[in-house]
């Protein structure tokens, strides 16, 4: 049970690299690094529930490796002070160009190494090993890395493409049922915007999912790299199509942020991913049953649906408005035409959408 893909940079030559899926791989992978960064010294990057878990010394084996903790744990740390203590910890290592970031953990890890890797020395590479649904379904994958300001998630960032991408289903046994079940709204997103074969088989499959089965999760996280893959080989540095991965984002990001994060980003994507099934409502690009199929799955996963109570909308209109993607304070939504395709007009993936539809919207999802 191994998958192995190639990704193509076309922005940065005949760049390329691979992902390999498979279930069990973690104590057998140093010696492949090893190998393949052989002129290079490693400095691994990851958090306490990543060490808790035991993963850590299942990569390491004992092996003295230069490396940094986050603590703690999750999207808390992910600012820039957690970006200066990593790079002056690989400075007082007397690491330098010569350097490979290890990313081992979720999409917070990743995010942080992966700045780590683009800002240190001006950029050394970054090996990717998600140990989540959410990482291993989106985050490291497609190069981009970034930390949150105080005002809104992913302020300072790059595009930092991976030199390599090792993904471990096994790693998911011991990943938390919250944090496991959010995770996999990022899969249900790459079906909704490319692939409704891949839905059906979600939907189909989804108590062998929730059941942690190895040999469906390898070929879950096969549809989502193949899906993000193809759209990242298109557009590396989201110039247009690349904005499709953002269904469900623009919203949700602005609900996990007024949340102060008590959210995690695949429960507020999915709040996302409603609120933009009900603005292709509004416009005109519903199709029967569609939006009915979308949150019987996400209620399955046990994600929210609605927002919260107390959540102010007027809040949200404002943090939509600083979206880092926002022209002249408003930003523009991507939407499906039909499941498994993107509503593209004259080849734009992401299209203007009304403020007066969106408070609508925000108020019809209370």
């Amino acid at each position: 049970m191994m998958h192995e893909l190639e990704i193509k940079v076309p922005s940065v030559g005949e760049r390329r690299y691979k992902i390999v899926i498979g279930a069990g791989l973690l104590p057998s992978l140093w010696p492949q690094i090893k190998a393949a960064f052989e002129t290079h010294r490693p400095f691994v990057i990851t958090d306490e529930n990543v060490v808790a878990a035991g993963h850590l010394d299942a990569l390491l084996a004992g092996r003295n490796v230069p490396s940094f903790v986050i603590s703690p744990a999750g999207e808390i740390s992910k600012n820039i002070g957690t970006g200066v203590a990593i790079i002056e910890t690989m400075e007082k290592a007397y690491l330098g160009r010569d350097t490979v970031v290890v990313a081992l953990g979720g999409g917070t890890v990743g995010d942080i190494a992966g700045f780590a890797a683009a800002v240190f020395k001006r950029g050394v590479p970054v090996v990717q090993m998600p140990t989540t649904t959410l990482a291993q379904a989106d985050s490291a994958v497609g190069g981009k890395t970034g930390v949150d300001s105080s005002v809104s998630k992913n302020a300072f960032g790059s595009f930092w493409h991976p030199a390599a991408v090792y993904i471990d289903v096994a790693t998911l046994a011991t990943l938390d049922e919250r944090q496991y079940r959010a995770g996999l709204v990022e899969s249900v997103k790459h079906a909704l915007i490319a692939d409704a074969a891949y839905f059906q088989y979600l939907e189909d499959n989804l108590d062998a999912i929730l059941g942690r089965d190895p040999a469906v999760l390898a070929t879950v996280a096969r549809h989502n790299c193949e899906i993000k893959g193809r759209v990242v080989e298109a557009d590396p540095n989201e110039r247009n199509q690349r904005r499709m991965l953002n269904y469900g984002h623009t919203i949700g990001h602005a609900v996990e942020s007024a949340s102060n994060y008590d959210l995690l980003h695949g429960e507020a994507v999915a709040i996302g991913i409603v609120a933009a099934g009900l603005i292709e409502i509004e416009m005109g690009l519903s199709e029967p049953d569609r939006l009915e199929r979308i949150r019987t799955i996400l209620e399955k996963l046990g994600v929210p649906v609605i927002l919260p109570a107390e959540m102010d909308e007027n809040r949200l209109i404002d943090i939509v408005k600083r979206d880092k993607k926002a022209i002249e304070r408003w930003p523009r939504f991507v939407l499906l035409a039909r499941l498994g395709q993107v509503h593209h007009p004259d080849g734009q993936f992401a299209v203007e959408v009304d403020r007066k539809v969106v408070e609508g919207v925000l108020k019809k999802i209370k």
